[in-house]
């Protein structure tokens, strides 16, 4: 696929799901990866993943230089947040261009949240991630994570042309070790990577989803999943 297909086409809601079953993890108890809690919320939702996102994020890890470490920053996502974000950033856009459409509100949206129902985090499919050196600093990747199209004038696209030449061999660093790995990126955010979601199957050619989207709550020391 040569050309952005953002999250709204339809082509992306048309994959099916046949959900395999596979439990959220906490990735923290892997040991290895760094976890960073900015975006940490009250259910400690943030740092789970699909058993089989983590197992490919560890060989990721295990592929680059000794220096260089990823940065875990998020991955499960509840539904209800995902409809937050989502609302949050649509309004922002109809604040800024009153002229369009719903349509084109929706689309534009989803460059930067994708909505909720297709959301990849939402499945415990994605992760926000980046590079930081063995002491835990944050590499140049050109942007701030997060950094919305409107903000970084473009330069959150993973294939930007208006960063500088140490972010750009960062991202390539970054890319070629999480695809090695199986991980797909949403070319419209650097640092967003996912396997196993509908994003993912259309990517890959593959005939339908292995991750739909999850409940949790709160139980204990851990957490209840729900489909």
């Amino acid at each position: 696929m040569s050309e952005i297909v953002l999250m709204s086409d339809p082509k992306v809601a048309a994959i099916p799901v046949a959900e395999c079953g596979e439990r959220l993890v906490d990735v923290r108890a892997a040991g290895s990866l760094l976890v960073d809690a900015r975006k940490q919320d009250p259910a400690d939702a943030f740092a789970y993943l699909r058993e089989g996102v983590l197992e490919r994020l560890l060989k990721a890890q295990a592929a680059l230089p000794q220096d260089v470490r990823l940065l875990f920053v998020e991955g499960y996502r509840p539904p209800s947040l995902q409809r937050e974000y989502f609302e949050e950033y649509a309004s922002q856009l109809r604040a800024i261009h009153p002229e369009w459409s719903a349509r084109q509100v929706h689309s534009a949206a989803s460059r930067y949240v994708s909505p909720p129902d297709i959301a990849p985090h939402s499945a415990g499919a994605a992760v926000d991630l980046t590079l930081a050196d063995a002491g835990g600093r944050e590499l140049d990747l050109g942007t701030r994570m997060n950094a919305d199209p409107e903000e970084s004038e473009g330069a959150c696209y993973t294939h930007a042309a208006n960063i500088g030449e140490e972010a750009r061999a960062n991202r390539r660093l970054l890319g070629s070790a999480l695809a090695a790995a199986g991980l797909v990126n949403y070319p419209t955010e650097w640092w967003h990577w996912s396997f196993g979601d509908r994003y993912w199957a259309l990517v890959t050619g593959k005939s339908a989803a292995c991750y739909g989207p999850k409940e949790i709550t709160p139980l204990g020391q851990g957490l209840a999943v729900s489909d």
